[in-house]
């Protein structure tokens, strides 16, 4: 009769084993998705900040946008502008995997521009 009873358990452990398993993959995909995000999102931050220091320095646009995409996530959407004596600096990314997901991280980065001052004398 024991052996029966040991038959019967282990169709129940397949079954557990049959639901479970699913559900631990997902998780574990969604945490190394979001993993992924933040990792985007880090990189976003850099490139704003890079790009807000040189855009300071009175580079040309196109050399910030330059300087920022390398530092950006690839496929990057750089934006510059100014706004009197701030630089703006703005890197918008759809994180890596799951592109097909309706989600992108945004940073921004504001800078006081330097001006060069010209005919000053120290006195």
């Amino acid at each position: 009769m024991r052996g029966r009873e040991r038959g019967t358990d282990s169709g129940f452990v397949t079954a557990e084993s049959a639901v479970v398993l699913p559900v631990l993959v997902m998780f574990a995909m969604a945490l190394v998705w979001g993993l992924l995000v933040i990792g985007a999102q880090i990189q976003c931050v850099d490139a704003a900040r890079t790009g807000a220091r040189v855009a300071a320095r009175q580079d040309p646009t196109d050399a910030v946008v330059s300087v920022t995409r390398e530092v950006a996530p690839r496929g990057a959407k750089v934006t510059v502008s100014r706004e009197g004596d701030q630089v703006r600096v703005a890197v918008v990314a759809r994180p890596p995997v799951l592109h097909g997901l309706p989600f992108e991280v945004r940073e921004e980065a504001v800078a006081l521009a330097e001006e060069t001052v010209e005919g000053t004398e120290a006195g």
